[in-house]
């Protein structure tokens, strides 16, 4: 029996082949788990391909291998004289060869399913790591990953917060992301990707995973530096009380009122969620309030209940306007804030359209070298290196902010949190939506913070905190 299977193996073509498949495959899945052991770095492509595409050729094999035999046996009882070969192998475990060829078989078998089950594990491990959603596809994530990298949340894998735990969601992301694949392979993906994301999985079953929006957080203070356009960069600070508030006894207050459990808040909107048609809220005596902007579509829109990221909505993929990340520069010192009208220059250089990163340092630099050159040669000969540090920065702020394969730029996805760079909290607190009886949300600027100083010089309120 055994003799006939290693013939069907040998003579068969396709079991051939599936022999040579197992065998490959198995031999390249071990050496290159070694590799990865020893510290190889392949980056994501290494664990694709050790934990992905090889077992997939690996099964695929041993699949081929059966089904040759098969074919074999079959031909051959379609040959004279082997009508009686039976279509599948006769086992008699009363032969002690049979029963150690059993075994023999048995135990490959296991081995099989450990090293199947154990690249599953893995190719699972690598589909959720971070590397995988993020530079697996280049390209097409590379705004994503960036804005990630440099967020609060970059300790966080991508898997917890766009899949969370539970079988449902996980099984959901994995068959989005066969359609991902196709997209990438054919480039049929939009550019830029369009948010936000309609099938995300609610706030509630990720974010509060960590957070806990109902705790009493209170009043937290905000101190911010600015830098004027003038030729000192002159620095101004805005110092702000922010009312985050939460759950206190019965109930919230500030700005977390909003997911208070005892509230409801739905609204109507486009698909952008940057124009709010209605707002329905719903009290926790059950008492319902509509305010409708009068001049939206009676019909269509879509209705959603308020959660975390209606205002977070770039909790971890923020990009900055240019104005704050020169500021952040400038405090930081990675641009001399003596050199002159170096923020207003900085505003206007990397405030253009360059078909790639490359091509935009070279150009930022060139100009800002060229500025100083032309108005001010005795600085632009005496610190030629500040000037260098400078223009470094700010391309190293177009790069992480602007992407132009992709068509990302400085206010294509636009924060909703406060109200400088979008309408943020205002898409509701305006006058525009009204209840029949014309009452309004509230648009008061103490609702959600308290202003101590607005881009002010030495503020007295600093002097105050830290005397």
């Amino acid at each position: 029996m055994f003799k006939n299977f290693l013939v069907s193996i040998t003579r068969n073509a396709i079991s051939l082949i599936g022999t040579g498949l197992a065998i490959s495959g198995l031999v390249l899945i071990v050496s290159l788990f070694v590799m990865e052991q020893l510290g190889f770095e392949g980056g994501p492509y290494l664990g694709i391909l050790t934990y992905l595409i090889l077992p997939m050729i690996f099964v695929t094999g041993l699949i081929l291998i059966p089904i040759g035999a098969i074919l074999y046996r079959r031909n051959l009882r379609r040959t004279p004289g082997g009508e009686s070969t039976p279509l599948l192998p006769i086992f008699d475990l009363n032969r002690t060869k049979t029963r150690r060829w059993t075994m023999i078989f048995l135990g490959a078998t296991m081995i099989n399913i450990v090293i199947v089950a154990g690249a599953t594990y893995k190719g699972v491990e690598v589909m959720e790591s971070v590397e995988f959603c993020g530079t697996a596809c280049h390209t097409v994530m590379q705004p994503e990953h960036t804005a990630y990298q440099r967020s609060s949340h970059s300790r966080v894998s991508c898997a917890e917060c766009h899949i969370g735990p539970g079988a449902d969601w996980f099984v959901k992301s994995k068959l989005d992301g066969a359609w991902q694949l196709v997209a990438v392979a054919f480039d049929l993906y939009p550019r830029p990707i369009p948010t936000p994301l309609h099938d995300l999985r609610p706030a509630r079953e990720t974010c509060e995973q960590c957070h806990w929006p109902t705790r009493f957080v209170g009043d937290k203070l905000v101190i911010k530096q600015h830098y004027e356009e003038d030729e000192a960069n002159t620095e101004l600070t805005t110092a702000l009380l922010l009312k985050v508030g939460g759950l206190a006894g019965q109930r919230s207050q500030g700005i977390h009122w909003h997911v208070d459990r005892g509230v409801s808040i739905r609204y109507r909107s486009d698909e952008t969620r940057e124009d709010i048609y209605e707002v329905e809220y719903t009290d926790e005596n059950g008492v319902v309030k509509l305010f409708t902007d009068r001049k939206a579509p009676e019909e269509g829109g879509l209705w959603r209940e308020m959660d975390c990221v209606d205002c977070h909505n770039r909790p971890s993929h923020n990009y900055q306007p240019p104005a704050t990340e020169i500021d952040v520069a400038i405090r930081d010192g990675l641009i001399d804030q003596s050199l002159p009208f170096v923020k207003r220059e900085g505003l206007r250089i990397i405030d253009a359209e360059f078909p790639s990163h490359e091509e935009a340092r070279v150009k930022i630099a060139a100009e800002l070298s060229r500025f100083y050159a032309e108005n001010y040669p005795e600085l632009a000969a005496d610190r030629s290196d500040d000037i260098s540090s400078a223009a470094t920065a700010l391309g190293d702020i177009y790069s992480v902010n602007v992407f132009p394969q992709m068509n990302v730029w400085w206010n294509t996805y636009p924060e909703h949190i406060g109200h400088q760079t979008s309408e943020g909290c205002f898409r509701c607190h305006g006058r525009r939506l009204r209840t029949e009886d014309r009452e309004t949300i509230s648009k008061d600027c103490d609702t959600c913070h308290t202003v101590l100083a607005e881009k002010e010089e030495n503020p007295a309120i600093l002097t105050q905190l830290t005397p």
